[in-house]
């Protein structure tokens, strides 16, 4: 890559695992009969064909991850799993009361935090409270998130009888200089055993997390971890880009700015990963996911039916996505509301029997075209606006700011249709960010986000 695309297109900007992305919320309060009244027109229209997607938020960490930019609690006092977990069955209850059926349950997600800080039985008891109370839809998805220094074959075994069949083991890197500065302590041998151990429990879905631009990461090292990754043959891989963003994770400053790698040996982190994954047979999958050919991700992005929300992609494209949890979000299709992020006003709000969110948005007409042009552009590097719905008089000032992006070959710019390139994709971000209109509504607002490469 030319190291002056880098310098020119590198700059702050969103994941869009969403949009509008959170931030950029407005700040009129969504009220809750607002948000009751959406999630039922949601779960009317498509309960009974693609049913809803859980996604439960379990925050506890024995320890610091310092690179880590999730909503965490850190605690050893394993007491606090039991309080969680009746928080958890109160906020479902509250959902259960006013929606009109029960729920089919398509895709359940445990995150974190630490999911697996959680003992086998409390996991297995907090799931199976949900899954009384509504029916599993065929075909379900449903996994969780590993930590390989701490998930046991009791925790895969309770999950497994619970319904799960999908694990993502937070690999990250294996050099244990990088591991020692971001406060991860794990081995190869413990990931290797821990995929081992879920093949043989019958888990269909691996995926390891690998993260490039850590601190002291080095491209031999780097190269060192990902054909080890290649070796244990993982069936998807997620390559997610470091997130420098301090001012708003202060356990990032336990490093500094000089221990990072610089943005050129940033891409070749990413570069070489890439080249690796690719000649291991490998399947690059929208931004920064891999799967091998035979993975249902591959079948959707061929289908062009990958889907892109919260969670990170998915084939699961239900219209109402209910997340549970400290800090979860949720996704009625027209609106998002952001559960409470302290955990003890998390647990005041239940205790006043109200749904713990304490900040939301619906969507305009505007915002709906926008989200769609943004998700088929992070899903398939393509999108168009032929179709009168999809066209705005913002996507008419997005493709003015990407006239620069076209003469540089990182999109091709047709009547009613937009390509990434080859050369762009690693700027699918950049690319995305023209779209942003409340981004540039807002630009001269604090940067609150991680560079886009």
């Amino acid at each position: 890559m030319n190291s002056e695309l880098l310098s020119k297109y590198n700059v702050p900007g969103p994941r869009y695992t969403s949009y509008p992305t959170v931030p950029l919320w407005d700040t009129v309060p969504v009220q809750p009969a607002t948000w009751q009244s959406l999630v039922k027109q949601t779960f009317g229209a498509t309960n009974a064909t693609s049913g809803i997607s859980l996604y439960i938020h379990l925050p506890f960490c024995e320890k610091l991850c310092t690179y880590c930019g999730c909503n965490t609690r850190i605690t050893v006092n394993h007491a606090v799993e039991r309080v969680y977990m009746e928080a958890l069955r109160k906020e479902w209850q509250l959902y259960l009361g006013f929606l009109p059926a029960k729920p089919r349950v398509q895709e359940i997600h445990l995150g974190g935090g630490t999911p697996t800080f959680f003992s086998p039985d409390n996991l297995k008891a907090l799931v199976s409270s949900v899954l009384e109370t509504s029916d599993t839809a065929a075909g379900h998805a449903f996994g969780f998130e590993a930590h390989p220094g701490n998930t046991t074959p009791a925790h895969l075994k309770a999950l497994s009888e619970a319904g799960f069949s999908r694990i993502s083991i937070g690999v990250q890197d294996f050099d244990p200089e990088v591991l020692a500065i971001i406060n991860r302590f794990q081995t190869y041998d413990q990931v290797k055993k821990l995929t081992e151990d879920a093949r043989a429990m019958g888990y269909h879905s691996i995926n390891y997390d690998l993260v490039y631009g850590l601190p002291l990461q080095r491209s031999r090292s780097f190269a060192a971890t990902v054909e080890r990754v290649v070796a244990l043959r993982p069936d998807r891989i997620a390559l997610y880009s470091y997130a420098h963003v301090p001012w708003v994770k202060p356990g990032q400053r336990k490093f500094s700015e000089a221990d990072l790698p610089a943005p050129e040996q940033k891409l070749e982190l990413y570069r070489i990963a890439c080249d690796r994954l690719a000649a291991a047979g490998y399947v690059n999958i929208g931004m920064d996911h891999f799967a091998l050919p035979a993975d249902p991700l591959c079948r959707a992005s061929a289908n062009k039916t990958l889907h892109r929300n919260f969670m990170g992609y998915t084939t699961q494209p239900a219209g109402l996505l209910i997340g549970l949890g400290a800090s979860a979000i949720s996704d009625s299709g027209s609106a998002y509301v952001q559960n409470e992020k302290k955990l003890e006003t998390y647990y005041a709000r239940l205790r006043e029997n109200r749904l713990p969110f304490f900040k939301g948005h619906v969507l305009t007409r505007e915002d709906v075209i926008l989200r769609q042009h943004i998700r088929q552009l992070m899903c398939h590097f393509e999108t168009s606006w032929s179709e009168e719905a999809l066209r705005t008089e913002a996507v008419y000032e997005a493709l003015g700011r990407l006239r620069e992006l076209e003469a540089d070959g990182l999109v091709r710019i047709a009547p009613y249709r937009l390509e990434v390139t080859g050369k762009g994709k690693p700027f699918v971000r950049t690319v995305c960010r023209a779209f942003d209109a409340r981004l540039y509504a807002g630009k001269d607002a604090p940067v609150m986000f991680s560079q886009t490469v």
